[in-house]
């Protein structure tokens, strides 16, 4: 799943790409067809899972009121009055909690983290962390109820 002499998998690719054009979305408000179009244009888009970028980009713009209605209960401000990067990255990770099963949920929550080390603030990861590893008990209860107890009492 690697791509090619990149040292990145095509989905982090994908990832990195979606938010991207949901930065872009979110402040200028552009139209999704002219940034999914620019998005693709862009160096390394061929080594990303395009699927994956496909499903990130418009089921995050399409799906942005009930991904920030789920965040809503978790977060401590509204989505409205985060950094769009921070925005951006917690949309991803509720959607690919809410929508992705094959991918685990603590691999969604530690690609989101790993997008906002990337590319948000100082500590937006850690905040980005802590949102969707609440927001993960709401959208995949099961799986995040079993790792736990497979963890023990240490944690709740």
């Amino acid at each position: 799943m690697s791509a090619k002499g990149s040292g990145k998998s095509a989905r982090r690719r994908a990832r990195e790409l979606a938010l991207q054009g949901l930065y872009e979305w979110l402040v200028g408000r552009t139209d999704l067809a002219a940034i999914d179009h620019h998005m693709r244009e862009q160096e390394g888009f061929e080594r990303s899972d395009s699927e994956h970028f496909d499903a990130l980009l418009h089921g995050c713009a399409r799906e942005a009121a009930a991904l920030d209605a789920v965040l809503a209960r978790h977060a401590d401000r509204k989505t409205s009055e985060m950094s769009p990067v921070e925005h951006g990255v917690l949309l991803i990770g509720a959607y690919e909690l809410a929508h992705c099963a094959d991918v685990p949920y603590k691999v969604a929550i530690n690609e989101a983290v790993e997008l906002a080390k990337t590319f948000g603030g100082t500590d937006g990861h850690k905040y980005v962390n802590g949102v969707l590893d609440k927001a993960a008990f709401d959208l995949r209860p099961a799986e995040v109820s079993a790792a736990r107890a497979r963890r023990g009492p240490e944690r709740r």
